[in-house]
């Protein structure tokens, strides 16, 4: 392996150890670390425990400045201040006494793989994204030969925040011409994860293939597939995590002209108030090669302590997908038979299950909604809309109505449908309703899968015009409408049509890129 191309002179390499030798680098070197009663590591990232959504910048280069959303997400970096970043890690690295050097791949489909070089000061980090990529078999590494994407983790050292476009001491920096990435003053693991799905969000588009940030699972049909999309909170990965199908993925996936694959190799899990009772999958999963991230344990028993937020609420499990008991591997399956949206929807207006035609696919689509309570305060019980685009904005490259042409144009070629699901509020707004059972919405998720909703008959929503089915097995039928479920009918309508503005005016910024056919999809406000 020669690194002299990557600018790295070190003589101590640790090249693709086993994880327990990333476990002995760890204790030895890494200060902070442990191992748990069940054998997984514990690691702290240092200040920040989170993305630094802030810091991160895009190289603006001629052959891509056309194809990039430009803003608050991608900000735009100038090749020169990228040289200086690079040179700026380099020369922190190589004055490293070990490096460690991690090579994997992004993508199980072989015809699309990305091969990834992850170079890294922490054993943690090394680990970590060994369980994140899909790791190469002893003959591919024997043969895996020069990388297609280097990332370069320089992230116990500050970015300089006097050059140019710095606005931190941590800058995460992607160059699509150098195929590059360089990550300085954040030692939070998640940087590298989020900047290779970023990569492929990227590239995968210009291959025809659409990029998603979901999770997938499998019937045991290979042609039932569904893909769920939604925002924190909504029950995404409750809802796709079950024993009855297997799962594919549950965060990052691709869908080509062959069917889905997952991009990614592990599970990053949230373990805030974790148990074996509320998630048996993943408390099963931390095990021995589980990277546990900013848990609090007990120093003598080393039994982890879930509830315990002392030091972020982002507390985080890492490993492997293969140690989720119903995984598919390898994780690839046919075209998806329904997309689903998840949504918690706080204004009590959304209906617990409604199709969408493919023009209201893009429309929520590119929406990308959830709703939460404003704040915590005595009294206050309106709820806030929130909307990211393509539900996960902060990882777009393309503007977003790209992916949602290409999502719908995949739906229709394959006959996928598309499902809005709340499992938000019904029965009125926050403080007068409550949450629909997630018994309820288990029932809808399964009627959905074994096309129990398919034919059945459907009323139009005056507001937002999609069809809500009047009847759904399991479900009480009486639930179904949400203008049903309120005390007053018109209070219901005030509410609709408010939500319905809120939608209209997030969906202004992204008219000018928009068709008219997913502009037309909106609500009727």
């Amino acid at each position: 392996m020669d690194l002299s191309k990557h600018d790295i002179t070190v003589k101590n390499i640790i090249r693709n150890p086993s994880p327990s030798r990333f476990y002995e680098e760890a204790i030895k070197f890494d200060p902070g670390s442990a191992i748990t009663n069940k054998g997984a590591l514990v690691v702290r990232s240092g200040k920040r425990t989170g993305r630094s959504p802030a810091d991160k910048r895009v190289v603006n280069t001629d052959e891509i400045k056309n194809d990039i959303w430009w803003g608050s997400v991608n900000i735009p970096l100038d090749e020169h201040t990228f040289n200086i970043n690079h040179q700026r890690a380099t020369d922190y690295l190589n004055t490293r006494e070990r490096l460690y050097i991690l090579d994997g791949f992004a993508g199980w489909d072989p015809k699309y793989r990305l091969k990834v070089r992850i170079i890294a000061e922490r054993p943690y980090h090394g680990l970590f994204m060994q369980n994140m990529l899909i790791r190469p078999t002893a003959e591919e590494l024997e043969n895996f030969g020069e990388p297609d994407f280097v990332v370069y983790n320089a992230g116990k050292f500050p970015a300089n925040k006097y050059t140019e476009g710095m606005t931190s001491d941590a800058s995460v920096d992607v160059s699509f011409q150098r195929n590059e990435m360089i990550i300085l003053g954040t030692e939070y693991a998640g940087e590298m994860k989020k900047g290779i799905f970023t990569v492929m969000h990227y590239l995968m588009p210009k291959k025809d293939v659409l990029s998603m940030h979901c999770s997938a699972n499998e019937g045991e049909s290979p042609d039932d597939v569904a893909l769920f999309f939604g925002l924190s909170g909504t029950g995404k990965t409750t809802l796709s995590a079950d024993s009855s199908r297997k799962l594919i993925g549950d965060d990052e996936h691709c869908w080509s002209e062959d069917g889905v694959f997952n991009i990614e190799g592990g599970c990053y899990a949230k373990t805030i108030n974790l148990s074996e009772e509320k998630e048996p999958e993943i408390f099963n999963a931390i095990k021995f090669g589980t990277v546990l991230e900013n848990v609090e344990y007990d120093p003598e028993t080393r039994e982890v302590d879930y509830d315990d937020v002392s030091i972020t609420q982002n507390t985080r499990a890492s490993y492997p997908i293969d140690y989720i008991s119903n995984a598919k591997i390898p994780c690839e399956a046919g075209h998806p038979k329904n997309i689903i949206f998840l949504t918690y929807d706080a204004f009590g207006v959304l209906p617990p299950v409604s199709k969408l035609s493919p023009e209201q696919a893009m429309y929520h689509f590119i929406s990308g909604y959830t709703a939460k309570v404003a704040g915590t305060e005595v009294g206050v019980t309106e709820p806030e809309a929130t909307f990211s685009a393509c539900f996960g904005a902060a990882f777009l490259v393309w503007p977003p109505s790209k992916y949602a042409e290409m999502l719908a144009e995949k739906m229709r070629t394959h006959n996928a449908k598309a499902w809005l699901v709340n499992t938000g509020l019904t029965g009125g707004p926050y403080g007068k309703g409550s949450r629909i059972n997630l018994k309820n919405t288990r029932s809808i998720i399964n009627a959905i899968h074994a096309g129990g909703l398919d034919n059945v008959s459907t009323e139009t929503d005056e507001v937002f015009g999609f069809e809500i089915p009047k009847e759904c097995p399991n479900v009480p039928s009486e639930i179904l409408s949400p203008r049903n479920t309120w005390d007053s009918a018109e209070d219901y309508d005030k509410q609709a049509r408010k939500l319905g503005s809120l939608f209209n005016k997030n969906f202004e910024k992204y008219k000018e890129e928009s068709s008219e056919e997913i502009i037309n999809a909106g609500p009727k406000v």
